[in-house]
């Protein structure tokens, strides 16, 4: 039976260890006492190296939009979509995550193939004013010390996804059930 046991707690985290922690990826909280500690996150994730990740969440919007947060700022009254809820660390930061095949400048991070974290007030301001439309505007991040990723995924908290720079544009509402789904339609358990 002990036997059992361990191969059947081996094959439930498998999905999760085959997904390298040294690549971009999506995170989603798992099902059951994950989600109702954390909520139903979605975050993307880059490795910073040693072991150490950053991430955002980029299903959690916000009552804020970009108008209330600069209301001095002309352009920003434009974009009607809210800022979402990046993460805890600097909260009082907007970052630009931007879907589009080189930089958009500065010390800008690539978080995957695609998929930029602009966090300058200069390229920030510049995405607002020339490509809101493949952007999306978060307040704060997420940050993972080494092992501490590794630790949560370990222990369940996460399904692990391949990296998608697409789903960050993607509209919200139902993100973090498709994407559980999505997970269950390949084969895995939650």
């Amino acid at each position: 039976m002990r036997a059992f046991a361990i191969a059947l707690f081996l094959c439930w985290i498998a999905p999760a260890a085959a997904q390298s922690l040294e690549q971009p990826l999506i995170l989603v909280a798992r099902p059951g006492a994950a989600a109702q500690a954390v909520g139903p996150l979605v975050l993307v994730v880059a490795p910073l190296g040693d072991g150490q990740h950053v991430g955002f969440v980029v299903n959690r919007p916000t009552g804020v939009t970009l108008d209330k947060a600069f209301p001095d700022h002309g352009p920003s009254q434009k974009i009607v979509d809210p800022v979402y809820a990046g993460g805890p660390l600097s909260p009082e930061v907007i970052f630009a995550l931007v879907q589009r095949r080189d930089s958009p400048g500065g010390n800008s991070l690539q978080l995957m193939p695609g998929l930029y974290a602009a966090y300058e007030t200069a390229v920030v301001d510049r995405v607002i004013e020339s490509d809101p439309q493949h952007a999306r505007f978060v307040a704060g991040l997420v940050v993972w010390k080494p092992g501490e990723l590794e630790s949560e995924i370990g222990l369940g908290a996460w399904l692990v996804l391949e990296a998608d720079a697409a789903l960050v544009m993607r509209k919200t509402d139902n993100l973090w059930d498709e994407l559980v789904l999505r997970w269950q339609l390949r084969g895995n358990a939650v």
